[in-house]
C-alpha cells in the first residue's frame, strides 16, 4: 500500500470510496503520479493537477490547481471564493458524473502538457 493510500485508508465509509475510486482512475487510466501535499492525496504530471478534500460534510471535493483556466463547459467546476482553484463536490460514487468528469480531467492534463505553470505568487 503507498502513502497516499494508507492516508485515504483514514477516511471513513462514503468519503474513503469516493476517495479511492479517483485516486484508481487518476493512477491507472491517467498515468498520474501520486504524493500527499497539506495532508491531502495530490495528483500530478509536469505540475500539480489535481487534489482530493475530504469534508467535513461527508463530502469529497476533486479541486483542481488551475480550474481558473480550464473552461468548465460542463458547468460542475465552482470555485467556493478562491481565484485559482476550482473543484467538484461529490457525496456518493454513483452521482459522480463520469463523462463531464473525464472531459474537465483531460482538459486539465492537456493544459499542464501544453502550457507549464508559472505561479503568479512573488
Amino acid at each position: 500500500m503507498t502513502e497516499v493510500e494508507s492516508l485515504i485508508y483514514q477516511s471513513d465509509g462514503t468519503q474513503r470510496a469516493i476517495m479511492l475510486f479517483f485516486h484508481h482512475m487518476l493512477i491507472n487510466d491517467y498515468d498520474l503520479n501520486d504524493k500527499i501535499t497539506y495532508k491531502n492525496p495530490c495528483y500530478y504530471k509536469n505540475s500539480w493537477i489535481c487534489y482530493l478534500k475530504p469534508l467535513k460534510n461527508k463530502l469529497v471535493e476533486v479541486t483542481f490547481m488551475r480550474g481558473n483556466e480550464l473552461s468548465n463547459n460542463q458547468g460542475l467546476l465552482k470555485s467556493n471564493g478562491r481565484k485559482q482553484l476550482k473543484g467538484i463536490m461529490v457525496s456518493n460514487i454513483k452521482d459522480i458524473p463520469l463523462n463531464a468528469f473525464r472531459e474537465i480531467l483531460n482538459e486539465a492534463i492537456l493544459l499542464d502538457e501544453t502550457k507549464p505553470y508559472k505561479s503568479k505568487r512573488k
